[in-house]
């Protein structure tokens, strides 16, 4: 790893969760701290056993790695209420928060994924899905692989990410080792443009505001057209 350079970038970032998702819960509600969170998650999951992978994710998280208070609800449901086959720099133990510079960028990448999945069900088209803009910003360096899709083509497989899974649990494990916060990449969905991983909650600033809302329209043939629905000035 040492090919690699370490970069600050203090430009916004913006990530697109599905607007169905709550913007509140126990993380900036009903506990103070990471233990009462632990304990609220352990309680929910005896009524709910949906919550079982999410707990043993946040099990992963060391109580100086989670977040709680205004905005937490965000930083942290990308960490605990992931995908379970994981990401491109991340698996399915444990979630990352995945952003672009540019909303345009978020919304390909965020388009193409959606569009995968749907197209594995039988009745996923026509579909219609409203997602939410959050924009916040990183205060620490992140390791740059940026201009390296030549020389280590393994990391930027357009489908494929169990290398580039490997390669990020090497420098995430113990949970953001030596101060490896994340990874700064190029996005493979919007060629010129730039994505982050971020591994620990605190490496985002907080807080996270709550920009524009988009809507995505999937024809019956699975072609999809993009909408911006509401502005909201934060």
């Amino acid at each position: 790893m040492s090919e690699f350079d370490y970069v600050t970038d203090e430009r916004n970032i913006s990530r697109l969760i599905n607007s169905a998702y709550p913007t509140v819960s126990v993380f900036e509600t009903l506990a103070d701290t990471p233990e009462e969170i632990r304990d609220l998650f352990a309680l929910e999951m005896s009524t709910n056993p949906r919550l079982n992978a999410p707990l043993g994710r946040l099990a992963l998280i060391p109580d100086e790695g989670i977040v709680t208070g205004d905005s937490a609800t965000y930083v942290m449901a990308a960490f605990v209420h992931s995908n379970e086959d994981g990401g491109r720099f991340n698996d399915g133990r444990l979630g990352a928060w995945y952003a672009a510079f540019e909303v345009e960028t978020t919304i390909s990448e965020t388009v193409y994924h959606l569009s995968k999945r749907l197209a594995m069900s039988e009745g996923g088209f026509p579909q219609r899905i409203q997602m939410r803009e959050l924009i916040t910003s990183i205060g620490v360096p992140l390791l740059n692989l940026c201009g390296c899709r030549e020389t280590h083509p393994e990391l930027y497989d357009l489908d494929d990410y169990s290398k580039s899974q490997d390669f990020a649990n090497s420098i995430r494990w113990p949970f953001a080792k030596d101060g490896n916060a994340g990874i700064l990449f190029d996005s493979v969905r919007r060629e010129g443009y730039k994505n982050v991983c971020i591994f620990n909650p605190t490496a985002l600033n907080r807080p996270v505001n709550q920009g524009d809302h988009y809507q995505y329209d999937w024809d019956s043939e699975g072609k999809v057209t993009v909408s911006k629905i509401i502005n909201i000035v934060v």
